[in-house]
């Protein structure tokens, strides 16, 4: 982690500072800040690279802070798309509203990338603390935060750091539960359709399903990796199962389990007569789809609340906080998509 450097004045770094190292004018840096689809990508690209080896975060305004910028926290999940996290972000709100705090929301978009730029935002906006779900577990991009003095709690997530709150669920035990049911019902050849590996959630739940496989003595998992956890890549992987048809799938999400559901219906395949179909999360559409959908449940807007308490506490109380690890156990829900 680098540490961050300080100007010609000893002060915190500035916008010359950073011009001067990216061999640009303070104009081109402010462009880059504030209109970057002016500035030419490489030069984009160089003044970027200068402002995270310099440390520079730019301050929100003195009028922000006057009208209360200090109740503010700032909340990243992965997806806005996912119900999942609208029902985390619901009672993360809840508990910062009856608090008296106010939330700026925003996604990562599953983009290493953007969580930067997110998390530097939010460190410009000065915010009382953050609760994040991380892309992935390559760096650590809330050492940013925590050079400013930002508190923040990993949400969904196991934490990084051991002196640092976290709030989430065993996924290894989810992806588990979910093919130790298939395997009960009778499931001899099962496939894993899943986002990226990278996703933390996606490889502990691959990891839960092959324990469950190995303690039953069965064969290998398939696994079909998509590029995002949506029903629209739920349907591509169904297209690439449906060549050689296993007899039970076990979907990361539940988007991907309905995009599933959908390509077999689609096709004539019966479900759960010829596929049994297994999603995750439990959200609220799992019981509307055309067959009601069997998930692994998670407590979500326990999670947001239990999450956002844990973060006002650390900001509120800095020297009576215990950082605390929480981790939940997920419930296993049946329904017809994989009862005949």
């Amino acid at each position: 982690m680098s540490t961050p450097q300080t100007g010609s004045r000893g002060g915190a770094v500035g916008i010359k500072e950073v011009a001067a190292h990216a061999g640009v004018s303070p104009g081109t840096v402010s462009n880059v800040l504030n209109r970057p689809e002016r500035v030419a990508d490489t030069t984009r690209a160089r003044v970027e690279a200068a402002i995270r080896e310099l440390g520079f975060v730019r301050n929100g305004s003195a009028s922000s802070l006057r009208a209360g910028q200090g109740r503010t926290v700032g909340l990243m999940v992965l997806d806005l798309g996912n119900p999942f996290f609208t029902d985390l972000a619901r009672g993360v709100e809840d508990v910062m509203s009856e608090r008296g705090y106010a939330v700026i929301l925003c996604s990562s978009a599953t983009s290493a990338e953007r969580e930067e730029r997110n998390l530097r935002m939010l460190a410009e906006q000065q915010v009382r603390g953050v609760l994040v779900t991380p892309v992935d577990q390559g760096p650590d991009r809330l050492a940013l935060l925590r050079e400013r003095g930002v508190n923040a709690v990993m949400l969904d997530h196991p934490a990084t750091r051991p002196h640092q709150c976290s709030v989430t669920v065993d996924d290894v035990s989810g992806g588990h539960l979910a093919v130790s049911h298939l395997l009960d019902t009778g499931a001899r050849d099962i496939a894993y359709v899943s986002g990226p590996m990278s996703i933390r959630q996606c490889a502990d739940r691959h990891a839960g399903a092959l324990k469950a496989l190995e303690a039953a003595g069965r064969g290998t998992l398939r696994h079909v990796i998509v590029p995002e956890m949506t029903p629209r890549a739920g349907q591509e992987a169904a297209w690439q199962l449906l060549g050689e048809l296993p007899d039970a799938i076990f979907c990361a999400n539940d988007l991907l389990a309905m995009g599933v559901l959908r390509a077999m219906l689609q096709q004539g395949v019966r479900v759960p007569d010829r596929v049994r179909l297994i999603g995750y999360d439990d959200i609220e559409y799992a019981t509307a789809s055309a067959v009601p959908l069997s998930s692994v449940r998670q407590p979500t807007y326990r999670l947001g609340r239990i999450a956002a308490e844990l973060l006002l506490e650390e900001c509120e109380d800095p020297d009576g906080h215990a950082h605390q690890q929480i981790m939940f156990q997920p419930e296993l829900v049946i329904r017809e998509s994989t009862t005949s």
